[in-house]
């Protein structure tokens, strides 16, 4: 594969079966090739998205000690404001570099089924509640109506997961239908000064989840994939394409058939520092905390066994999130 394919959705929504097997058939390739690809006529409104991205970077703009009203108590759950430099993604591929050149503001669930999972107490921290900041005021409002926009687009998505491996569309809806899926804000900072060495805005790693859904703003020191052939390659988006790719749950769940790639986020160069403050939104549709992540009917057999013990979701979860720590 020589680039991230452009998968038009209109078929798939169009509902007929030649149209959602087309959709599927891509699909399938680009997750085998690369576990990339990008995503046009999907249904989330241009206004949906732009109105997000308006207003996080009203809040990003805030100042450091208005926004660490809204930290998480633990400095690491999936909620609130996340400050620059207090996280780093390569430690989950066992690399020791300096941590990221990255704030983030999160949210999770909005309506989660907690009694469910009452029998888990390691579950809890990833179905508490969503902190808000006092400003921007249309800040809850706007960013809870992208999270519902994303999530309907991520449960279809999974629809088109299961097609393209030869399952039942509605498969994997008990596996997601409790899910502690996650939609951070990322800003990449305008850089003060040069970087550390191997410092980058985001270090390489790969998704933790199902399925990730990624808008972002064009701007110097973007989103880098490695290709098959191990070398980075920059990505962008045109209007109205979304980026997608696969996680380590789904890469587990087809046993290692579908690729869950590494990816990162570089630094500009000192040329086009002036330019470079940039933001990207994610969805990070995680399956339910209890959901059993094995090789599915159909990737594994005598011939491929396994190449995965089963976990559930949320332990696998918490082994990332600890080893990205700082």
């Amino acid at each position: 594969m020589t680039d991230i394919p452009v998968i038009d959705l209109a078929p798939w929504f169009g509902a007929t079966p030649a149209g959602r097997g087309h959709v599927a058939s891509a699909v399938a390739t680009a997750c085998v090739d690369v576990g990339f690809f990008k995503i046009a006529r999907h249904r989330i409104p241009a206004e949906t998205l732009s109105a997000a991205f308006a207003v996080m970077n009203d809040f990003f703009d805030l100042p450091a000690s208005e926004k660490a009203a809204v930290r998480p108590p633990d400095g690491m759950a999936p909620r609130g404001w996340h400050a620059l430099e207090t996280k780093n993604l390569s430690r989950t591929i066992g690399l020791d570099t300096p941590p990221d050149l990255r704030e983030q503001f999160y949210i999770g669930p909005l309506n989660p089924d907690r009694a469910r999972l009452a029998a888990i107490p390691e579950a809890a921290p990833f179905y508490q509640d969503n902190v808000w900041p006092a400003r921007p005021e249309r800040l809850r409002e706007t960013y809870t109506a992208l999270y519902r926009a994303m999530e309907t687009l991520g449960c279809e998505l999974m629809r088109v997961f299961a097609v393209a491996l030869g399952l039942d569309p509605w498969f994997f809806d008990g596996a997601i239908d409790n899910h502690f899926a996650t939609l951070p804000a990322n800003f990449y900072p305008v850089p003060e000064g040069d970087p550390r060495a191997g410092q980058l805005r985001a270090g390489a790693h790969s998704d933790f989840g199902s399925l990730t859904i990624l808008a972002l703003n064009d701007a110097p020191g973007g989103l880098q994939v490695r290709m098959t052939d191990e070398t980075w390659r920059d990505v962008s988006a045109a209007p109205g394409e979304l980026i997608v790719n696969i996680g380590d749950m789904m890469q587990r769940w087809t046993n290692e058939r579908w690729r869950s790639t590494l990816h990162r986020v570089v630094n500009p160069p000192a040329s086009d520092r002036a330019g470079s403050r940039r933001m990207s939104i994610g969805f990070f549709l995680h399956p339910n905390y209890d959901a059993t992540i094995e090789a599915l009917p159909g990737c594994a057999g005598p011939d491929d066994p396994p190449k995965n013990q089963p976990i559930q979701a949320g332990v696998l979860m918490r082994q990332k999130m600890a080893a990205r720590a700082v």
